[in-house]
């Protein structure tokens, strides 16, 4: 198991209701668990109880009576704050989700014939990969570590030599200025302190651009092994101790070095140095949804936990972009991992077997562009999945040496999550078989199935939403995986036959949506799905009221499966309503201190509503506002420090005490000042993506799923009457 670091005390979760449970304390602060004895002890009489409270035989009513016991416990217990608190919640849900596995393997499954044996297996296999991933969930996330940055030695000349990578294939040149003229900026002794753009598009206006500003160019004469192939070209034709690398629209602020560095001036294991990807638009679920920056992104649950569960235990790895690699590690490993196309995750594991360490800091340092339109995020979710699964195949991690168990699991647990297409849509289409056909999956009374069932099911959505809750609000995840199930199932499936099978796709950036439309080649499977579901549950209602009313328990729990399923798909085709997205770049809201010029040279002073990299929207007060009437031409003034930067601009529009500018011909230097002083400067994403401090609450985000599957409803309806499909 990894080692624990001086920053890994409990971290007390943020909530505004509840105290920090004088128990919690009482326990963490106990002196008798300094004694190996008692901890081992302790250890042996939980794993008896547990033994116990999962295999104990209990019929209906007892079974009901166990977990509604359960279940209270959990409500008071979730009303305390304190890490230790938060493992009792977990052990509860570990429980009960285990005993209702334990019941279901071993009194419920269906042989009766080949079709049923099939249903019923599938059911409990998909139940079984479910509950993997929520013990190794569990395992992963319930203590992150909250590393926090260590600061330079004063002394620079000490400071090692760093190389800045910026690898780029078809991606727009407006795109990747920006991320290039950022990382040029970057605070960092000059003499140690290399920019690269790697261009395998071997383009010109790239070179020229490179040359213009100073920045050094590499291209090659093939695309071999895609980004890897990229990067390695680069470590052939450069010297630098550390290699910091950022995907092309990956903007990074000025302080990324000094943030990131100081770990390896104390651990001289240390290869790898991850900070989050954080992202300044909208993806396709916050964009066709209308949630941006309203709820936690897609991301977020894995870059705001996730990681800093894996840091406590030496787990965390390479994503890509926004990192900074040893170099003597890279050459260790044979450079940037080429076997799969995660090559980013396969380097950090090769690292991990060397004996390497990493490390994870949650500072979010560079801001870059989501996926524009469901297709694309389609695309890129399908490489990742693809590529963790050869990964699993290639250079399975709870195989070969060189791994802690913890690491063994962290990296399992990342490839199990991939693998998630199969039971998804075994879920999505189980009670059809009663519905459609009275293949009776689960062979067992209605009354006992919910006894068993609504523990599990209450205290994994309990915990999680505890765990995940700042994070990840309850239910989004099931809309997640439903809307990417489908898509999901064939690579990894092709990969686990063929792990060599397929290409790396470049994610698409910088486009534009000019209408509206119904993506029909995206949203055919869960119209399929909603058409079965649908049908399921009119046979369904039909079964209660006339035919199998003397069943009616089996068919209720079946239809409320059927209703449940029927939301999640719903919610996912309101995402394939691609909206009209037409704008050159995002605008991102920022109150900084800034001034306006008037034509007779008088400064106003007034601060920053949002900008872009083509205008800015200042806000003054309203009699400041009448002195700009009839003037087409001003100046406007940023700040970096002290230092003033003078842009010049031309009035868009008045609006109220809003006053638009659109920038008028900015030379390449007043670019770089700009981006400097915007996109660029320390602490530019600090306040981002601060939601609510509204607590989590599951019937909250069932709600926002319900709502989105009305609106998928309305959208599908209204693309079949405009002739959208």
């Amino acid at each position: 198991m990894g080692k624990k670091s001086v920053n890994s005390a409990p971290i007390e979760h943020k909530r505004e209701w509840g105290k920090v449970s004088s128990i919690s304390q009482a326990i963490y602060r106990a002196r008798i668990w300094d004694y190996a004895i008692v901890r081992i002890s302790a250890m042996i009489l939980m794993a008896i109880f547990a033994v116990w409270a999962v295999t104990m035989p209990l019929d209906g009513t007892e079974q009901l009576v166990f977990g509604a016991g359960m279940f209270i416990c959990g409500l008071y217990l979730r009303r305390y704050l304190g890490t230790y608190i938060t493992l009792a919640l977990v052990a509860l849900s570990v429980i009960a989700s285990t005993r209702y596995l334990f019941w279901r393997a071993t009194e419920t499954l269906n042989t009766a014939t080949y079709i049923d044996a099939a249903l019923s297996i599938g059911l409990l296999a998909s139940e079984s990969y479910a509950w993997i991933v929520l013990l190794l969930g569990y395992f992963q996330t319930a203590w992150p570590l909250k590393r926090k940055p260590i600061s330079m030695p004063d002394n620079q000349d000490n400071w090692p030599t760093v190389d800045v990578l910026i690898p780029t294939y078809n991606e727009p040149l407006n795109v990747v200025r920006l991320t290039v003229l950022a990382a040029k900026q970057i605070d960092w002794p000059a003499n140690k302190f290399k920019v690269y753009l790697l261009d395998d598009g071997k383009r010109d206006e790239f070179k020229k651009f490179a040359e213009a500003i100073g920045v050094n160019y590499i291209t090659r004469d093939n695309n071999n092994h895609a980004k890897a192939g990229n990067l390695n070209n680069a470590l052939k034709q450069i010297s630098g101790e550390y290699v910091t690398i950022f995907d092309c629209d990956h903007i990074p602020t000025r302080n990324f070095l000094k943030m990131s560095m100081g770990g390896f001036m104390v651990d001289p294991k240390l290869a790898l140095v991850q900070t989050p990807h954080h992202f300044l638009s909208p993806d396709p679920f916050e964009r066709n949804l209308g949630v941006f920056r309203k709820v936690p992104n897609e991301g977020e649950l894995f870059y705001g936990l996730v990681q800093d569960g894996n840091d406590l235990w030496n787990s965390a790895f390479f994503c890509g972009s926004c990192a900074i690699l040893k170099r003597e590690a890279l050459d260790a490993v044979g450079g940037v991992a080429t076997e799969t196309v995660t090559e980013d995750a396969h380097t950090s594991l090769k690292m991990h077997r060397k004996g390497y360490t990493s490390a994870y800091i949650q500072v979010t340092m560079a801001a870059g562009l989501a996926t524009e339109t469901m297709s694309a995020h389609v695309k890129q979710r399908m490489r990742w999945a693809r590529g963790m699964v050869q990964i699993f195949r290639t250079d399975c991690p709870l195989l070969g040496s060189g791994l802690t168990i913890a690491q063994r699991l962290n990296y399992t647990n990342a490839i199990f999550h991939f693998l998630y297409g199969f039971p998804r849509l075994f879920f999505l289409l189980s009670p059809l078989a009663f519905l459609f056909f009275d293949n009776y999956i689960i062979n067992a009374p209605a009354g006992v199935i919910a006894a068993y069932a609504m523990p599990h099911l209450f205290m994994s959505f309990m915990t999680n939403s505890r765990v995940q809750g700042e994070h990840r609000l309850s239910f989004w995840n099931e809309a997640y995986e439903t809307a990417l199930a489908w898509f999901i199932f064939w690579p990894t499936l092709f990969a686990f036959i063929n792990p060599k099978s397929g290409s790396f796709n470049v994610t698409a950036k910088g486009g534009f949506i000019k209408e509206d439309f119904f993506d029909w080649k995206i949203g055919l499977p869960y119209i399929v799905l909603l058409v079965l579901n649908f049908s399921g549950l009119v046979l369904g209602i039909g079964k209660l009221i006339w035919w199998n009313s003397f069943e009616w328990g089996t068919v209720l729990i079946n239809l409320i499966w059927t209703s449940y399923n029927l939301m999640m798909i719903a919610a996912a085709t309101a995402v394939v309503m691609e909206k009209k997205q037409i704008r050159k770049s995002w605008r991102i809201e920022s109150s900084l201190p800034a001034e306006v010029i008037l034509p007779d040279g008088k400064a106003l002073t007034c601060h920053t509503q949002d900008y872009s990299d083509g205008g800015i929207c200042l806000i003054l007060t309203t009699e400041e506002m009448k002195l700009f009437e009839g003037i087409k031409h001003t100046q406007f003034v940023l700040f970096r420090g002290e230092t003033r930067y003078t842009f010049p601009a031309l009035v868009a529009g008045m609006f109220g005490n809003k006053l638009a500018l659109q920038f008028d011909d900015f030379s390449l230097k007043q670019e770089e000042e700009f981006i400097g002083a915007t996109l660029a400067r320390e602490g530019a994403w600090d306040n981002w993506m601060k939601h609510s401090d509204e607590i989590d609450h599951p019937l909250t985000g069932l709600k926002q799923i319900a709502s989105f599957s009305l609106l998928g409803v309305s959208r599908v309806f209204a693309a079949v009457k405009k002739g959208l499909l």
